[in-house]
């Protein structure tokens, strides 16, 4: 029996075995892993308590979806529209490209179009990508364009291998590998899209898989791209979690199993189940290189990996933004309300409208005194949305003073306080509103229309 070799990993500095290969696992039947998904069951988070090691890579990014899977389920982008969030995008990612990578459609005039207008901008990041059918037509008009990347789907279920392509394991192995090396025959950088990877057999189709790409890498000296794909946004990220639906157990299979490093994966998360933020941050912390989002989670059904989420979370992890301005999130806020009527709804973290707003009022006593008891950072500074607090009959007309300020953003030297004839008048209005039976706090809309009421009348503006 051949011995396996030990050798260091320069990552940990530790010693390690060689793992034993893992060979495709045909079947005549598929495996849907019926004791976690039955249809007629919620799904079940089940556990083996085998851990995996954290394996933070050197360097981690995210990539934006914002032009493909964002443009799944909401009116295409005209291609002004693409050009000019792609220029935000550039602006947001920063000097550092932190945004590394934008993937676009090419079937439709408009989406080229755009491609091409991207490209005159001569931006290093984000870099435009493409997103294709698996065909030479296809590859060949990747490569005219002048593209040096593309995604290429590769569902890894059997739920897709053999209900949706009526394979088998080998056949669509064999069929993807062959579609990868046209790819690479013309020289162009393959994505592999891992579709629906959390419901799929890690260790008998996936990691034989992906063994194969890495020879093809070697062969063609080219890199070979996974992109690890939550479509339906089983993934969890609990400790001891088990496969398929563990993203630390697929990340670490991924490096450990089939060889693929760091800056090759990709995690592309579906927020189904309300864990895609949590879930890409797990992919970076366990080996991911990279996060794939789209602008304000946009994206099928419940959405992808807000982008702007991941932004504060590389921020957290690396103690720096790195050169990334988050100020441009409020940019592309506005952008988007204006441009194409989109509003995120009120609450979302960092990008709705009340997302920093204090509306309970012994929260906005201490807002009052101090915005640091109640405000999660500087949001004036970071995204230029300073702290709001609500008025109601608890506000008293310091808090109406406050709320006109930091509205309107008046400059100090035309701020308003609480002796303020507007102030007073406003004061006078929410105490009525209160003595005829109101309960809930006042919306900004009716507080801009009394405003705007008292300001005619007195001919005072703001």
């Amino acid at each position: 029996m051949e011995e396996r070799k030990v050798f260091l990993n320069t990552h940990t500095n530790l010693l390690e075995l060689e793992e034993h290969m893992y060979p495709l696992v045909d079947v005549d039947s598929p495996n849907t892993f019926q004791n976690l998904f039955r249809y007629d069951q919620i799904p079940k988070i089940a556990f083996n308590d085998r851990i995996v090691p954290h394996h933070m890579p050197d360097e981690i990014w995210l990539t934006d979806t914002t032009f493909r899977d964002g443009q799944q389920s909401r009116a295409p982008y005209t291609t002004e529209q693409i050009v000019t969030i792609y220029d935000y995008l550039h602006k947001l990612g920063g000097p550092n490209g932190k945004i590394k990578q934008s993937e676009f459609f090419l079937y439709s005039k408009k989406d080229r179009d755009a491609v091409y207008k991207c490209l005159e901008k001569g931006y290093k990041f984000p870099e435009v990508t493409s997103w294709i059918r698996a065909s030479k037509k296809d590859f060949e008009l990747v490569k005219n364009i002048g593209l040096k990347e593309t995604g290429i789907l590769v569902s890894c279920s059997d739920y897709h291998i053999f209900y949706k392509l009526k394979m088998t394991r080998k056949e669509a192995l064999e069929h993807y590998l062959s579609v990868v090396r046209e790819c690479m025959e013309t020289g162009i950088r393959p994505r592999c899209h891992l579709e629906d990877i959390t419901r799929s057999d890690i260790y008998g189709f996936v990691i034989p898989f992906c063994v194969e790409l890495m020879k093809l890498r070697e062969e063609y000296q080219i890199p070979v791209k996974v992109r690890v794909c939550d479509t339906l946004g089983y993934g969890v990220n609990y400790p001891g979690a088990v496969i398929p639906r563990s993203i630390p157990g697929i990340i670490y299979g991924l490096m450990t199993h089939a060889g693929v490093p760091s800056e090759l994966i990709e995690f592309h998360g579906h927020n189904d189940f309300y864990k895609a933020v949590n879930n890409s941050t797990t992919a970076w912390l366990y080996g991911s290189s990279g996060v794939n989002c789209s602008l304000f989670g946009i994206g099928e059904r419940t959405g992808n990996t807000p982008l702007e989420a991941m932004v504060f979370e590389y921020a957290q992890l690396r103690g720096t933004l790195d050169g990334m301005d988050t100020t441009v999130i409020t940019e592309l806020v506005e952008y988007y309300e204006k441009e194409l009527g989109y509003r995120a709804p009120s609450r979302t973290p960092f990008v709705g409208k009340n997302f920093n707003v204090t509306r309970a009022g012994i929260h906005a006593d201490g807002m009052l005194k101090n915005e640091e008891i109640y405000n999660i950072f500087d949001t004036d500074k970071f995204l230029n949305r300073p702290a709001l607090v609500s008025v109601s009959n608890t506000s008293g007309t310091a808090g109406i003073a406050y709320w006109i300020n930091t509205y309107y953003k008046l400059p100090p030297k035309r701020q308003v306080d609480k002796s303020s004839v507007l102030v007073q008048e406003i004061k006078k209005w929410v105490d009525k509103e209160y003595e005829d039976g109101r309960i809930t706090v006042l919306t900004d809309d009716e507080l801009v229309a009394k405003i705007n009421n008292v300001c005619g009348n007195l001919h005072i503006e703001l």
